[in-house]
Parts: C-alpha cells; sequence; structure tokens
C-alpha cells in the first residue's frame, strides 16, 4: 500500500493499521513532518518527500491510498492510473478498518480528537487494550495510532469529506453540529442532514450531546433501532488547569482545563460504559489524562517567562472554548492570543466570529491564513487581515497585530510577551511551529 499524504495526522495513522495488518507500506508526502519523522522511527516506513510518479512502488499488487487534500492530478495519482493499479480514498480505507472490529466513532465538529482520545484512554485503565485511528496523538506517549489485539477500536468519524459515511459503527458519539466546512456544505441543513445519515447507521448506541437540535438528528428510525443517550455535565467545578464535576455518582477530576474539556469527558465516559468498562477504572484513566497532541498542550516558557501553549482550535466556538480554559490558568499576566487562520474559505465566511472570538484575549496577534488545501488565487482579497480588523473591532481598544508571517511575528511577540503571561498559539496549519521557537529561542 502506498499512501500519498502521508505525513499527515490521520493518513500515518491509516499507515500504522496496515502494517500491524501485514501490509508492505511505503508513502510520500510534500514535506517531512512529526508524524512521518515517528513513521520512520518505529520502523513503519520512510517517508519520501515530494510527490513523484517514482515514489509509486513497482509491480502489479500496489494499492494507491490517498488522503482528500491530494488531487487527481497529483503525479503519483496519475501513475497509479497509467499502470491500471487501484486508487482508493483514505475513507474507503478507514471503512474497511472499521469493520474488522467493534468500533466506536466520535463526530462532530468540535472536540472529535479530545472525546476520541478521552475514550482510549478511559477503555485502557477499564481493563481494556483498545485500537485507535485519532487525528493527534492520544497523550501520555501515545501515538495517534494503534492497531491491537483488543475487541475494540476507536475512531473519528470526519464530517470534512464525509468519509464519515463509510465507517462500520457500533456506538457513535455526537459532540455538536456547527456549520465549519463551507466547500463541503452549503448550509447547515445539508450538513445536519449528512449527520443523520451517519447515525442511521450505527449499530447498538448513540451517546449525544443533550441538546434539542441534536437529539433532533436521532428522531424515527433510529431511536426506535438503537439506544440513545443524552449527556451533558452540570456545573463542573473549574479550577486551575482541570475541573472537577458528577458523573452518574461518581466524582470525576481532570487535569485539562475548560468546561468543554469536562463535557467531552462525559461523552467518553458514556461511551466506555457502553462496552462494559468499569466505570471506578474508566475515571482513574481520565484522572491522568494529558490531553490530545496540540490540544491546550503545553510547550513551555520563553526567555522573559511566558508560558505558551499550543491548541489546535480553527473555528470561532473552538477559539472562544480555548480561551476560556486558559482564563483558569491562576497568574498575574496577560492572556496573548497568536491565530493563524486555516483555509481562506473559513476565514471568508467567519472572519466577524473569529475577531469576537479572539477579542476574549488581553493581546492579540493573527497570521496569514494557511491555505491547506485551497489556493490564495481562488479567493481574491481573503487574508488573516480580515481577522485581525474584526478582533480590532470587538476588542474594545486592547492591542491587535497584523503579523503576516513567522518572521513578522517573532520579534514583536518577544517584544511584546513578559513574565507571567500566558499565550496561547492557535491553528490547524503550522503555527506550533511558531509556538516552539519561541520557547527554544530559535528563529524561524
Amino acid at each position: 500500500m502506498h499512501f500519498i499524504g502521508v505525513g499527515g495526522a490521520g493518513m500515518s495513522g491509516y499507515a500504522r493499521a496496515a502494517h500491524a495488518l501485514g501490509a508492505e507500506v511505503t508513502g510520500s508526502d510534500s514535506a517531512l513532518s512529526p508524524y512521518a519523522e515517528r513513521l520512520k522511527a518505529d520502523g513503519v516506513l520512510e517517508v519520501k518527500v515530494g510527490h513523484d510518479a517514482g515514489n509509486v512502488p513497482a509491480g502489479e499488487g500496489v494499492e494507491v491510498i490517498y488522503s482528500s487534500a491530494v488531487p487527481a492530478e497529483n503525479p503519483e495519482r496519475k501513475a497509479a492510473r497509467e499502470r491500471g493499479l487501484p486508487e482508493r480514498p483514505r475513507a474507503e480505507l478507514l471503512g474497511e478498518f472499521t469493520a474488522m472490529k467493534r468500533t466506536i466513532a466520535v463526530a462532530g465538529t468540535h472536540g472529535k480528537t479530545t472525546t476520541a482520545s478521552m475514550i482510549v484512554h478511559a477503555l485502557r485503565a477499564g481493563g481494556g487494550r483498545p485500537g485507535w485511528l485519532v487525528g493527534a496523538p492520544v497523550g501520555g506517549g501515545l501515538v495517534n495510532a494503534e492497531w491491537s489485539e483488543g475487541e475494540w477500536l476507536v475512531v473519528e468519524a470526519d464530517e470534512s469529506d464525509r468519509s464519515m459515511l463509510s465507517l462500520k459503527v457500533e456506538i457513535a458519539v455526537l459532540t455538536n453540529v456547527e456549520l465549519d466546512h463551507h466547500a463541503s456544505f452549503g448550509s447547515l441543513v445539508e450538513l445536519e442532514e449528512a449527520f443523520r445519515t451517519f447515525l442511521s447507521h450505527v449499530g447498538k448506541a448513540v451517546v449525544v450531546w443533550d441538546r434539542p437540535e441534536l437529539l433532533a438528528l436521532t428522531v424515527g428510525e433510529i431511536v426506535r433501532r438503537v439506544e440513545v443517550i443524552p449527556y451533558d455535565v452540570s456545573d463542573p467545578l473549574l479550577e486551575e488547569g482541570g475541573s472537577r464535576f458528577r458523573w452518574r455518582g461518581h466524582e470525576v477530576t481532570l487535569g485539562v482545563p475548560g468546561a468543554h474539556n469536562a463535557l467531552n469527558a462525559t461523552a467518553a465516559l458514556e461511551a466506555s460504559r457502553l462496552t462494559g468498562a468499569e466505570a471506578q477504572g474508566s475515571i482513574k484513566g481520565l484522572v491522568g489524562f494529558p490531553g490530545a497532541g496540540r490540544r491546550f498542550q503545553w510547550v513551555g516558557e520563553t526567555a522573559s517567562g511566558a508560558t505558551v501553549y499550543d491548541d489546535y482550535a480553527h473555528h470561532p466556538t473552538e477559539v472562544a472554548a480555548t480561551l476560556r480554559a486558559a482564563r483558569t490558568l491562576e497568574g498575574p499576566g496577560r492572556l496573548v492570543a497568536v491565530f493563524q487562520p486555516h483555509l481562506y474559505s473559513r476565514t471568508a465566511l467567519l472572519a466577524r466570529e473569529f475577531g469576537a472570538a479572539l477579542a476574549l484575549a488581553d493581546v492579540v496577534a493573527v497570521l496569514d491564513v494557511y491555505p491547506a488545501r485551497e489556493r490564495a488565487e481562488d479567493h481574491p482579497g481573503v487574508s488573516g487581515l480580515l481577522i485581525a480588523e474584526a478582533a480590532a473591532d470587538s476588542a474594545g481598544g486592547k492591542p491587535v497585530y497584523w503579523l503576516p508571517s513567522f518572521a513578522d511575528a517573532e520579534p514583536v511577540l518577544r517584544d511584546v510577551l513578559g513574565g507571567g503571561d500566558v499565550c496561547l498559539v492557535m491553528g490547524a496549519g503550522d503555527v506550533d511551529t511558531l509556538g516552539r521557537r519561541l520557547v527554544e529561542g530559535k528563529s524561524v
């Protein structure tokens, strides 16, 4: 199996699983990534940098797997077609994986990675040996994917490319539904219909946040055929860097901040309960849960004494939740938000909402857009400046910086950050690199 885009968080996990199942795996990506480096270190494969027809292995028994970010004109996909080799989207392969084990799939616009990671830790602490395919390291030194001998597999159900509709799921978790991927869904109604279709194919139970608009997606045939379990968390006690709350008569203590994480943990505990996992063991697994990769992840301290955290937040709701969580950290300093927008389409449609969310910080710095699969020429006039201007409009006079590149941002942030400040670098692109440079003292 040859994986195009194998350095990504999702595709690297699929390569791991295929390798564990006995396939010979190869792969390429446009650049090296921490996931690519870990694949090499673990003996899975050595990622070829750059896309070239020669990267596709010789022979007839080769399947080419590509991510949704890899276009049809990619030279490796073209080479596969010319040779008559099967080209398969990653959703198709993930569907095969979920058909091989009893699967828990976490769906929703926000919180999928953290909730899925929490389920992994809860099941492991509750005596299980789950496998998982998650879009980030699941915390505690565990990588983003493992194919185990246990009966359960934990995955994320991604709506961005509708790959969630390819999965075979026994237990589904639905965290929330909010329009985000505007290139895939023209309206919230269209998105809700996709989630309704996903839930209609679940085999055993649906764990869903107790909100009318979400419960409405489970009516009719779904509720007659499977168990629907609403969940919520009442008045979590938010402490520095964590929270405490009650679940089914048990006291639960978390070491990750924010009310949103208390809600994620409740969903994870409900899903774990449905597998037969022992409650106290599952709760113990969450007590020690350190957070998934790039989810309010501690990076270090700058030379000036500011603490830097990195978070994957790339939607206004996520940005606001992350900043509110940061407010639970004790300290005399300011909250400094550094945001890298992800996708031109999302920036254009949600700039005003991003600005309002970022204004929750004391100081805001906005970088230019991380394009991912989009091209700037297809979105004239769209840049991170739209969000910077919106943040300035909402910030009530608090400082807002427009710093398009890392080279622009690094010296300014070094000057701005002081002792006791908390700096949050946020975004789904490569802004984590900037966070590490601020701590390590290296130039970008």
